[in-house]
């Protein structure tokens, strides 16, 4: 009996754009190169992304926007401009696709590559990441920073590891070493509550994860205890996977001053409607579940849905379900600041229903 063949290790690399909006921002404009910049509006709303010199001072994405001031008041801020944006994420994506056309993109900055095999036959994954940033420097005037490692979970955390402009490998014969020491604030799907959480069990790293039963997590963490167990242990078999299937689509609105009247509540949905519909009918993202989401002046927030048998594919059905959920808040407990529409459950609509309702050492 033949002996059985080893299991293949793969060649992952995470491809992490440096501070995307914001270092497009500072190439497009000289003035801006050198001093704190974030993408977002200063009067309301959140910074969308924040360069490294405003980082210094503490501000960070999803950060509200005024207490970013607070942080740095000489912090400049930046109108975005997604167009822009999304022609430089093609530009990056083009470059990825010399190499392999198993690539994962996350976001417009991030993405995914398996390199195990790549059109280019090179043996080392170390070296395509190289060759990438080195290209897409050349050819967008930005840097990047990478991840390589035999997995998703261990890529995705190397990136991190040299920011900015720099890139991490961790081969197989070091995965274990490199996880225990990882602080557990540093672990992918780790959030900063889940964070305190685990610090207060007196999980502080990786080796205290490791430490801990699939059970006593489970028990505390739900179905997330599972994957802490196995990520602990370097183990994490999710594939790259390049037609990753869109989940939602829709937008949201920051108002400049808060909507007070139910009236205006109405005439904010459908502003936000008459933005996200031409964007939902380009990309055919029609879905059978709407969603509105409300962001009170306290940001609190809450969301309200609905589900039709077929997909919402006609702009006045989005429209009247969004208001009809819009008209359950009604009489407004306290002034409105956000409004977001999102359809949801996607699916290609039918036409005439419409309006229904083990590891091995290799070189990386």
């Amino acid at each position: 009996m033949e002996d059985a063949a080893p299991p293949l290790i793969r060649k992952i690399i995470h491809v992490d754009m440096d501070a995307f909006y914001a270092s497009v921002e500072q190439r497009d404009n000289p003035q801006l190169r050198g001093k704190p910049v974030a993408v977002g509006g200063m009067t309301r709303g959140v910074v969308a992304a924040a360069s490294y010199e405003a980082r210094k001072f503490g501000v960070r994405s999803a950060m509200p926007s005024m207490t970013a001031v607070r942080q740095c008041p000489e912090l400049i801020f930046v109108k975005p401009r997604f167009e822009v944006y999304k022609e430089v994420s093609r530009q990056i994506r083009e470059i990825f696709g010399r190499y392999t056309d198993l690539v994962e993109p996350l976001s417009l900055d991030e993405a995914y590559l398996d390199v195990t095999q790549n059109f280019k036959g090179m043996a080392l994954a170390s070296e395509i990441a190289a060759e990438i940033r080195a290209a897409i420097f050349a050819e967008t005037g930005l840097t990047a920073s990478a991840g390589i490692s035999y997995n998703k979970f261990l890529a995705k955390v190397a990136s991190d590891f040299r920011k900015p402009n720099g890139q991490t490998v961790i081969p197989p014969e070091k995965g274990l070493a490199f996880i225990a020491a990882l602080p557990i604030g540093k672990f992918f799907g780790v959030g900063p509550v889940t964070a305190d959480k685990m610090r207060r069990l007196g999980i502080e790293t990786g080796e205290d994860l490791r430490n801990q039963t699939e059970a006593f997590l489970t028990r505390h963490f739900g179905k997330s205890g599972p994957y802490y167990y196995q990520v602990a242990r370097g183990v994490c078999h999710r594939t790259v996977k390049p037609n990753r299937e869109r989940k939602s689509a829709g937008s949201e609105t920051t108002f400049f001053e808060d909507l007070v009247t139910s009236e205006a509540v109405e005439g904010g949905v459908r502003d936000v409607v008459e933005h996200v519909w031409p964007r939902l009918e380009k990309a055919r993202a029609f879905g059978r579940t709407v969603t509105l989401k409300i962001k009170y002046a306290d940001f609190r927030q809450i969301t309200r849905s609905k589900s039709y048998a077929a997909p919402v594919a006609d702009r006045d059905l989005l429209e009247a379900t969004s208001l009809e959920l819009a008209r359950g808040i009604f009489p407004l407990e306290k002034g409105v600041r956000l409004l977001g529409v999102t359809l949801s459950n996607l699916a290609e609509p039918q036409p005439g229903v419409a309006e229904e309702a083990s590891q091995l050492a290799f070189d990386l």
